[in-house]
């Protein structure tokens, strides 16, 4: 559901204030009903301090949901959940997978999706008066530059956004500021200590609480993991580099060893498909794919294995084929892009210059061909001013409760890697992975849902050293994997989480 039910989620307003200059309590939250589209499901506003080093002043309003536990005798409290992003609405996800999340921990924690400040319903930064215009902007030059002559037009066409987003809620749009509103909704819903479960950049908003305030951890799962060192440094490029190539070799391997559309030899068949791209755009149909939409396109395996027989099969129709991509504006204003780059650059200090940008544009390329995808898009940040109540780090605080961190072996976005190192930085933590392929474990693997699910609940760790077993080949066998993806093409470079 899109900001036109803006009306339908607002209940009633409740005034919180940061817990060093509060009254004694919180306010509970009214709840009233949400729109007859989303039965069973409970939804509500808040009002937080826009600057949490200002209390008193301006606000700005978080807007949440709630699948209400139905085991009301044994309610534990409740899960407060982000999908990640940053950008996506956790509203838009509990309302999609709150009841088989409600159902996993037995109807005893109240479901509660939010849309962080900035994003979705919660006052939503837009850099454009439209969807409309925003395609146009993104319709000027390539997904990211992928020829030297390109690289300045882009450079200098995407840090002037920081000017078109220059908004209020722009400037305190950081990780920090979310964890800040964090903690007063878990006041507010009467938790004395947090129960959070975050996937991808989520992982990120819950490492951050850890840091932040480890006393009031009950339990906090993250899934899809970053390395909280390299993202708040803006070194995330030397994960990004290489983790999404590496679960490319696998679709490689696994594709020639079930004889996939794209097979056999699909290694020798990638490289020549990127020769002919990058020389001449190859028609598909009505699309005309050029070089940065094909990586683009492949850049998918890296997120969703059950999706590989689909990656599969154009990437083998693009290998014989030769036409032109139109790509319909959405009719109403999802503010993902705006939001994503709101709080991407509030976190980070990136350079400045186009040379700084350049010299690790190299360095990106030289770890593979993914890596100009995900680090040109943060030349936005260039001229965006960096959050001054951003947190970063340590990273190294006991949490009250022990945090359960969850890797996939091969995910192309959040590489295991950063599962390994918050696990090390937090000393209070256990490690769970996952051997197979894909983004998020709790998407993809039984036996991790599972032990995600008994830890929420009852603060169970897996054994040291647990490892989920990888799913069949999703080449061979689609039906064991747990949840789909949606491969719509990108107009634009927004290396989501």
């Amino acid at each position: 559901m899109r900001l036109s039910v803006l009306g339908a989620v607002v209940a009633l307003v409740v005034v919180l204030v940061p817990p060093a200059q509060a009254a004694p309590a919180a306010s509970p939250i009214a709840w009233s009903a949400c729109e007859p589209a989303r039965p069973g499901f409970e939804c509500a506003t808040v009002t937080v301090p826009l600057d949490h080093d200002d209390p008193r002043g301006a606000t700005t309003t978080v807007a949440l949901t709630r699948k209400p536990a139905t085991d009301r005798a044994g309610r534990i409290g409740s899960l407060l959940f982000n999908p990640g992003g940053p950008g996506a609405s956790g509203i838009d996800y509990v309302w999609a997978w709150g009841e088989k999340m409600a159902a996993g921990l037995r109807g005893r924690f109240d479901v509660v999706g939010f849309d962080p400040r900035g994003i979705g319903r919660s006052n939503p930064l837009r850099c454009f008066a439209s969807a409309e215009e925003r395609a146009e902007f993104l319709a000027v030059g390539p997904i990211f530059p992928y020829e030297r002559a390109q690289e300045r037009p882009f450079f200098d066409h995407y840090r002037s956004l920081a000017a078109k987003c220059d908004q209020p809620i722009a400037r305190h749009m950081s990780t920090a500021d979310v964890v800040r509103d964090l903690d007063l909704l878990r006041r507010a819903l009467g938790d004395r200590k947090l129960t959070y479960f975050g996937t991808s950049y989520g992982s990120y908003i819950g490492t951050t609480y850890a840091n932040m305030f480890p006393d009031n951890v009950r339990a906090l799962a993250i899934d899809g993991v970053l390395n909280p060192e390299l993202w708040s440094s803006g070194r995330q490029i030397e994960s990004d580099r290489i983790a999404t190539r590496e679960v490319l070799d696998e679709f490689f391997r696994l594709c020639d060893e079930a004889s996939c559309a794209f097979g056999p030899n699909s290694e020798q068949r990638w490289q020549a498909l990127l020769d002919s791209v990058r020389a001449k755009p190859i028609t598909l149909g009505t699309e005309v794919w050029t070089y940065d939409a094909v990586i683009q396109w492949a850049l998918f395996a890296g997120f969703a294995s059950e999706s590989w027989t689909d990656v599969a099969a154009v990437l083998d129709q693009l290998s014989d084929a030769a036409t032109s991509l139109s790509t319909a504006s959405a009719p109403v204003y999802d503010n993902f892009f705006d939001a994503n780059l709101g709080t991407m650059c509030a976190d980070t200090e990136f350079p400045r210059t186009f040379g700084e940008y350049r010299a690790v544009s190299r360095y990106a390329e030289a770890g593979s061909e993914f890596g100009p995808y995900w680090w040109w898009s943060t030349s936005a940040c260039a001229n965006w001013p960096v959050n001054e109540d951003r947190y970063t780090g340590p990273w190294r605080a006991r949490t009250s409760a022990p945090v359960l961190v969850v890797g996939n072996r091969f995910d192309g976005s959040t590489d295991f890697r950063g599962a390994q190192a918050v696990a090390k930085q937090l000393p209070n933590s256990r490690l769970l992975e996952y051997a197979g392929w894909g983004h998020i474990a709790y998407r993809r693997s039984q036996c991790a849902i599972d032990h995600i699910h008994s830890y929420l609940l009852n603060g169970s760790l897996p054994a040291a050293g647990t490892l989920c077993p990888a799913n069949p080949n999703p080449f061979l066998d689609t039906a064991s994997q747990l949840a789909g993806h949606d491969f719509r093409r990108s107009t634009g470079p927004v290396a989501s989480r």
